[in-house]
């Protein structure tokens, strides 16, 4: 067995979640919005934001200032809801520390496109990863499986000689399916115990 590839989910795995329901709720109450009213207008339209076929300016417009008077400006809204993201150090060590070592790894996550780029810039996630298969770049979705057979077409790459890292239990079973490796990421060392029984680090000499 040789891996050749690493996905690597973004959300729960290298960073925090960047828009799930606890940085909503945050964000929702910094600026007084009612919850139960934003997350009815959320769930409508979140799919089309993280499949890249609407903007944040268009999602803010439904959910925020779609029902009255404006809470905030949007530039406002927005900085806060950039501001949820945090790393998550030690995971990144270890992404940086493969990719180092020579591993071929690109990020397969679902994301808004302006999040994503905020993301990827202000943690410089292309300084190791190659390549960005995200939901709002190709219009697909985890844990459909259909992201899946496109990324490992993109990667040039057999299904059995990649793995996926992922938080989502329900994602890791999807890539099963298709036909990678998986690994339900619950920390960095548990993370690199789960590579070690796959060959990674000892084909790439990682400490």
């Amino acid at each position: 067995m040789t891996i050749r590839v690493i996905f690597w989910d973004i959300g729960g795995v290298l960073l925090t979640n960047g828009w799930d329901r606890e940085q909503r709720a945050r964000v929702v109450e910094q600026f007084g919005l009612d919850a139960e009213t934003f997350d009815a207008r959320h769930r409508l339209i979140a799919p089309e934001l993280e499949a890249g076929r609407v903007t944040l300016d268009d999602y803010l417009a439904q959910t925020v200032f779609g029902g009255g008077a404006a809470p905030c400006s949007a530039d406002a809204f927005r900085a806060a809801m950039f501001a949820q993201s945090q790393p998550h150090a030690d995971t990144l060590t270890l992404a940086r520390a493969l990719a180092g070592a020579g591993a071929r790894m690109y990020a397969l996550n679902n994301e808004s496109r302006e999040l994503n780029a905020h993301r990827i810039g202000t943690f410089a996630l292309d300084a190791f990863l190659l390549g960005f298969f995200s939901s709002c770049y190709l219009g697909l979705t985890k844990p459909g499986l259909s992201i899946f057979r496109v990324a490992l077409d993109l990667a040039h790459v057999r299904a059995d000689e990649a793995v996926m890292i992922d938080d989502r239990a329900q994602n890791i079973e999807a890539a099963r399916t298709v036909g990678l490796h998986g690994i339900v990421h619950t920390g960095a060392d548990a993370t690199l115990a789960a590579l070690r029984t796959l060959g990674v680090p000892a084909a790439l000499a990682l400490p």
